[in-house]
């Protein structure tokens, strides 16, 4: 398979089963979607037919498996078939559903990973772009004792160590070292629990589709035969029985750490909520789905950043002005107090770079706010629309003869305050070329390397109506 380009399935496949909590008949269709796709969801039982993208920012349950919840739209219990698409290094899927949750099939991925391997894996003619891990990143939560930390590595690579101090199931260790071995080592390990985690589970209305043959149940304390017979009727069968073993009905393993490798495929399979593929070695020790997704949420922030310091121009006060402020004067028909950028530094087809710099002389600030001088967001956004009135009327011959006036303001972020003293760079890249006069740009404000605010801008250039 080639890495260095997407991949989605040949055709479409569909898998059916029962949910793991709801105990639902469910139909689940895997379908081929386009480079740049990434993982979505489509509850098709719902109006509308709501799609959910797979990431971490719409996870609101992690008890028991990991739910997404997007304007009231939900589905749970996802990790195991995102961790068959990781496995079988597929980047593009659209992920039908009848119902809130995933089938639960025997517990593991290998029902997902061997329908997916029945239709075959196309590549797309699109690069892949990786999560390349260039630092450390840890997490640490002291309350459940859990450690999860990523270190740079030339290939995705997981390994999980867990301690449930249990005298059954003791200390494990399991590990990946290339993703393409996820398949034989890892996709059939299947979910567990500890059988006095049963009843509790069923009283909360979970596990109603729970069955002897989609979990291990590890017994490490003396079962009676009252609790027996609440097991037989929970399960609904006649037979259940506790071996030398540890495991209820003496359930033959995989793997004799295979709790431990389902354990590293829920971090496959939670971590692919970071919306790209990583190229790192990730090392949990205790993981568990609120953990692994918090994880997945700090390395999306730490890319972001990342890619925000990327995306900041370069500032050297020592070059000279592109258009100074005797030229935007000219430009521009804002005076004082409304003038609101003072030099441009860098100016193509495509973009443009202006500098305000930021004094506690400015006369907003006698009123926002006395004692607290804070640079009012809409002046902000003002002075980007008068950064992109620039990069419009730098085009045409005569820009004292025309005015820009905004259609639309859209997608508008703070991130944090802009204050005296500070050298405020506005940035703002060309969205679409520019037709009729209408101009949509990227907005983006910096103070040093640091983004303040974003957004997109619309607006019209106009010529004067010259008596």
């Amino acid at each position: 398979m080639n890495n260095k380009n997407q991949h989605t399935i040949k055709k479409s496949v569909t898998v059916a089963g029962i949910g793991l909590h709801t105990g639902e008949e469910v139909i689940m269709t895997f379908h081929p979607a386009p480079p740049n796709y990434g993982f979505k969801f489509k509850r098709i039982d719902l109006p509308d037919q709501p799609i959910i993208e797979a990431s971490a920012d719409l996870v609101t349950e992690t008890d028991r498996g990991t739910t997404l919840n997007k304007n009231g739209a939900k589905v749970s219990t996802i990790e195991h078939a995102l961790a068959a698409l990781v496995g079988m290094e597929v980047d593009n899927v659209l992920m039908e559903l009848n119902k809130q949750e995933t089938p639960i099939m025997d517990g593991s991925s290998k029902v997902f990973v061997e329908a997916l391997s029945g239709i075959g894996i196309e590549e797309q003619d699109a690069a892949r772009e990786y999560l390349n891990i260039t630092e450390n990143i840890v997490l640490k939560d002291p309350v459940r004792k859990t450690e999860i930390t990523a270190v740079p590595s030339d290939e995705y690579e997981v390994t999980v160590m867990i301690d449930f101090e249990s005298k059954v199931l003791g200390q494990q260790h399991a590990s990946l070292h290339h993703i393409s071995d996820f398949k034989k080592e890892v996709a059939n390990s299947r979910t567990f629990c500890f059988l006095h985690e049963l009843e509790m589970l069923y009283e909360n209305n979970l596990i109603r589709g729970g069955d002897l043959n989609n979990a291990i149940v590890i017994v490490d304390k003396e079962v009676s035969e009252q609790e027996m017979l609440k097991l037989r009727k929970m399960f609904n069968k006649e037979n259940v029985t506790v071996q030398k073993e540890g495991i209820l009905n003496n359930l033959e393993l995989h793997w004799i750490n295979e709790p431990a490798r389902h354990k590293l495929l829920d971090v496959v399979g939670d971590l692919a909520l970071v919306g790209k593929p990583i190229k790192g070695k990730v090392i949990a020790e205790r993981p568990g789905h609120a953990s692994n997704v918090e994880f997945a949420k700090k390395i999306k922030h730490f890319f972001k950043h990342k890619r925000n310091m990327q995306d900041a121009p370069f500032y050297d006060p020592n070059l000279p002005a592109i258009i100074d402020i005797n030229r935007i004067n000219k430009m521009l028909p804002h005076r004082y107090p409304m003038l609101l950028i003072d030099k441009v530094i860098s100016l193509d087809e495509k973009h443009v770079v202006a500098v305000k710099n930021v004094t506690f002389n400015e006369a907003f600030f006698q009123g926002h706010f006395p004692g607290n001088p804070v640079m009012p967001g809409v002046l902000q956004v003002e002075a980007l629309a008068q950064t992109g009135g620039i990069f419009v009327l730098s085009r045409v011959p005569d820009p004292e003869n025309y005015d820009t006036y905004f259609l639309k303001i859209d997608k508008v972020k703070f991130k944090r305050k802009v204050v005296p003293g500070d050298t405020l760079l506005l940035k703002m890249e060309l969205i679409n070329p520019v037709r009729r006069g209408i101009c949509e740009m990227k907005a983006s404000a910096y103070v040093g390397n640091h983004l303040v605010t974003e957004g997109e801008l619309t607006a019209q250039v106009v010529k004067r109506n010259i008596a």
